[in-house]
Parts: structure tokens; sequence; C-alpha cells
């Protein structure tokens, strides 16, 4: 049986949207992610691999990706 929370983990990273100030055009240009705007919270929605990529790229930028 597929454990749907570590799929959704490896498919997404949830960062407070003032984080992604400055990075979210960068993000978008490198990588084919999409972005979902909730009340205080941006989700990065995006393949595995997209998302690990991504991911690295944040923890370079100086972003706490947990």
């Amino acid at each position: 049986m597929i454990d749907i929370d570590s799929f959704r983990d490896s498919t997404q990273i949830i960062l407070p949207t003032e984080t992604l100030a400055g990075l979210r055009s960068e993000l978008n240009r490198r990588f084919v992610l999409s972005f979902v705007e909730e009340e205080t919270k941006t989700r990065i929605i995006g393949s595995p691999v997209e998302i690990r990529e991504a991911s690295d790229w944040l923890t370079r930028q100086g972003v706490a990706v947990a």
C-alpha cells in the first residue's frame, strides 16, 4: 500500500509566503513547479525530482526547508 504522506512530502514544499520574496521568480525559471498561495503559506508542488532539486537550491540560498 502507498504511504500518501511520504508521497506528498516528496512532491511539495510548504513555506511562509514571505520566505519566497525575491526567490519565486528564480525558482519558476529554474524548475517546473506550481505555486499555490494559501493564507500565510505557499505550497510549491512538483515532481519528486523537481522538488528535491528545488529544495537543494533553496537550501543553498539560505532557506531552511523541512
